[in-house]
């Protein structure tokens, strides 16, 4: 059966009857009989934080939101009480290359289609609130422009939850009586200050504050200007109120999952909010949670920002491999890797130690490898990578979520629980906070990435020269990088020696409180690619939808 079949065929509880396994003791509002949001109020538990995150993926991904949840439900079987703390997906992905963000198999959160959609509404509110801000910005310039707002250095833009690379570059305000004709650009809605700010935000008067630090340009006297003094605070806030509450549903298993906004760990920094996994927290005896793409993105920046803002101490980590993405980092084709390679298989695993070497050299916490299972994988491929690691003295789990859920990662589960004991007390930072930004960013590229060096081009250089001009060089970075490989080129993969990251571009978000470095030729808004999922989906006369995933 397909990931949607699978889905439909299970009967869920209705989603009163998961608030109550939470424990929640607030106001819930309910959509509908499978979702709720659950308005922030947090329980007495002290739960342990368990991080899954991967390789380097491929296109196609490499499974870590579906042995997540396969985790947490067999975390629920050991009678422990476990809850999820997931990203929501972008449209952009949907409809793009990748598909869906809600597992697969039997492995899955639901109901799958809403939150694939439109969910709660969430992503559309924060568009609307980032477009709301753009929009008076252009209408104040418009209107007179008391803050001598310089419409040449605008640095706040437009944003839609789709992958649309036609706007990259635009022109707003074309014709005599639409403004100030200007070029301008649209991220995507995960990669947006707006987004970034809600995730991070620990309530909502943080959130109301961080949405007034905007930058949003400089005055013609060089002066930075921001959204509080546009007086949009309030306007844009009363959009984001509903969406900033965290929402709650299901595994196909029950498991509850806080399911709450969600940036690319590629463009932006790849967690779920703060508030979300803290409520999770306070409810469970362990909260497995997940990180975009593989360490050297989200993990790092789990770490490195959400963990430094949110006060949060992770207890372990799980890292996931495939054999398939091990062959793809050893050079073999997409076409060929159903044909057994233990050479290849061994050659990839570079990738994999490298990541091991960031979990447990750089940030010293407890981790377990696990193998996520396909049906294409031959039994001395997978104990190939077994006895590799036994080597090294590393046990590494094969894992079954798709196929068997709960019951596929029950000896992962015990792993888990294992290194959860294990001292963690020693979690430390890549970099600390008063570190010059050159210095955060070598580290980042040489410690994680692997890299031997930074080069910078002219135009980050004076960047980074401003950003120290306005004092804002204690922030945490944020490096947007391809996700398919550990240096800023696509198509170096496995691990690549030798190699310098290219800081082409630096972006100060003032309201998110972090520093963004583009490293390479990385674009802030995606495109769809020859043959988009979107052109492979049906619905019927009854609504019934195929091919989403």
């Amino acid at each position: 059966m397909t990931d949607l079949e699978i889905a439909n065929s299970v009967k869920l509880n209705n989603i009163r009857k998961i608030v109550k396994k939470l424990h929640y003791k607030g106001d819930a509002i309910f959509y509908g009989n499978y979702k709720a949001k659950l308005p922030i109020k947090y329980g007495k538990k002290k739960g342990k934080l368990i991080l899954v995150t991967a390789i380097n993926p491929t296109k196609m991904g490499i499974g870590k939101t579906t042995v997540a949840i396969g985790l947490a439900d067999a975390l629920n079987k050991l009678k422990k009480r476990c809850t999820l703390a997931l990203r929501e997906p972008s449209l952009g992905p949907v409809f793009g290359i990748k598909g869906g963000a809600t597992g697969g198999g039997y492995s899955q959160i639901a109901p799958m289609e809403d939150i694939n959609l439109h969910f709660n509404g969430d992503f559309h509110a924060i568009t609307s609130a980032n477009n709301l801000l753009c929009s008076l910005i252009d209408n104040h310039i418009y209107q007179g422009n008391s803050l001598n707002i310089d419409e040449n250095r605008i640095l706040f833009h437009r944003c839609v939850d789709l992958n649309d690379r036609a706007l990259r570059e635009v022109t707003v305000a074309q014709g005599e009586k639409n403004g100030v004709e200007r070029k301008d650009y649209f991220t995507i809605t995960a990669a947006s200050e707006i987004m970034a700010i809600m995730c991070l935000a620990t309530d909502f008067e943080n959130l109301k504050e961080r949405l007034g630090n905007i930058a949003v340009a400089y005055s013609k006297d060089n002066k930075l200007i921001y959204a509080r003094d546009l007086k949009a605070v309030d306007s844009i806030a009363i959009l984001l109120k509903d969406a900033f509450i965290p929402n709650l549903v299901q595994t196909l298993e029950k498991t509850p999952a806080l399911v709450h906004l969600g940036p690319f760990a590629n463009i932006a920094h790849g967690c779920n909010s703060i508030i979300a996994t803290k409520m999770a927290l306070s409810y469970s005896d362990y909260v497995v949670t997940e990180a975009g793409f593989g360490a050297d993105l989200g993990a790092e920046k789990f770490f490195d920002v959400k963990c430094r803002v949110g006060n949060l101490h992770p207890n372990a980590v799980v890292i996931i491999a495939t054999i398939g993405a091990l062959k793809l980092h050893a050079g073999v084709k997409y076409e060929d890797l159903k044909t057994e390679n233990i050479e290849a298989v061994k050659l990839g695993m570079a990738n994999l130690y490298s990541h091991i070497n960031t979990i447990y050299n750089e940030f010293k916490l407890p981790f377990v490898v696990t193998l996520n299972k396909y049906e294409t994988d031959t039994p001395d491929e997978i104990m190939t990578v077994v006895r590799e690691l036994e080597k090294m003295d590393i046990k590494c789990v094969v894992n079954d979520a798709w196929g068997k859920g709960g019951d596929g990662c029950m000896e992962l589960a015990k792993a888990v629980l294992f290194a959860s004991e294990l001292d963690s007390l020693h979690f430390d930072y890549i970099y600390t906070l008063d570190e010059k930004i050159e210095s955060k960013i070598k580290k980042i590229a040489t410690e994680v990435y692997g890299a031997s060096g930074v080069i910078y081009t002219n135009k980050a250089k004076e960047q980074i020269k401003e950003i120290k001009r306005l004092k804002y060089d204690k922030l945490p970075i944020v490096i947007a990088k391809t996700q398919y490989s550990l240096s800023d080129n696509p198509k170096l993969l496995n691990k690549p020696k030798g190699f310098k990251i290219t800081i082409s571009d630096i972006e100060l978000k003032t309201g998110a409180g972090f520093i963004v470095a583009i490293a390479g030729n990385m674009l802030l808004m995606p495109g769809l690619g020859k043959i988009p999922n979107a052109v492979k989906m049906k619905i019927d006369k009854d609504y019934n939808i195929s091919g989403l995933f």
